[in-house]
């Protein structure tokens, strides 16, 4: 039976794991998952490398493990809800969703690391991306779901339904994949601060209100 590699004293504990996530999140960010090493990973979090494989085992679970602690961490700070009760009006539900969809990406004005890790992810899919659309996106899209189909009523089509949907998330993406363009665009500048989010997301919100009002007309 092969016994666990020699350690620091402290590189079992949980502060050196937490390092490791951290550490690992901003250069899987920065690097992609192929670009960066465990080695790389170790020195940043400033831990030794026998510690990153024996809190994670190898860079697969550790790059998934980022993945599920970013995403857990990012919905804990800026629930979907919005601390909204799932009895709340669904108009009212759909602003909290665009909101706190629009903070997890870029609540300090500027794309986060974890959404640029998710971007990468979804631009150059490894291994770990049957995990993010099972924990991460497909329960938000189902969130989502709900709420439109009640905003359209009983007469909405399952494909009503779900185009919808990804207009309601390309809305909010647009301002994290296009941030490049948005800050050298002087109409949209402005827009670049963390101020600006209410604003986005009450626009958001407005846009896609007048949208599903016009539903049953597009129907007809």
């Amino acid at each position: 039976m092969r016994s666990k590699p020699t350690l620091p004293r402290d590189a079992g504990d949980e502060r050196t794991r937490e390092r490791l996530l951290s550490a690992a999140g901003e250069l899987f960010a920065e690097r992609g998952f192929r670009g960066a090493t465990v080695r790389a990973i170790a020195a940043r979090a400033g831990a030794n490398l026998a510690a990153a494989n024996y809190h994670f085992g190898g860079k697969p679970k550790l790059y998934a493990e980022v993945l599920r602690s970013s995403f857990a961490a990012a919905l804990a700070r800026h629930p979907p809800d919005g601390g909204l009760p799932a009895n709340a009006p669904a108009a009212d539900r759909l602003r909290a969703f665009i909101r706190s969809f629009l903070m997890r990406a870029r609540g300090d004005g500027r794309p986060s690391w974890q959404g640029r890790l998710l971007m990468r992810e979804l631009a150059d899919p490894t291994e770990a991306i049957d995990l993010v659309v099972r924990d991460a996106i497909q329960p938000q899209f189902e969130r989502v779901a709900g709420i439109v189909r009640e905003l359209l009523g009983p007469r909405a089509s399952a494909d009503e339904v779900a185009l919808t949907v990804t207009s309601v998330v390309g809305q909010c993406l647009y301002w994290f994949t296009a941030d490049a363009v948005i800050a050298r665009l002087p109409a949209l500048k402005a827009y670049r601060s963390a101020d600006a989010l209410e604003a986005i997301a009450r626009h958001v919100h407005a846009f896609t209100r007048a949208a599903l009002a016009r539903a049953p007309e597009r129907r007809r």
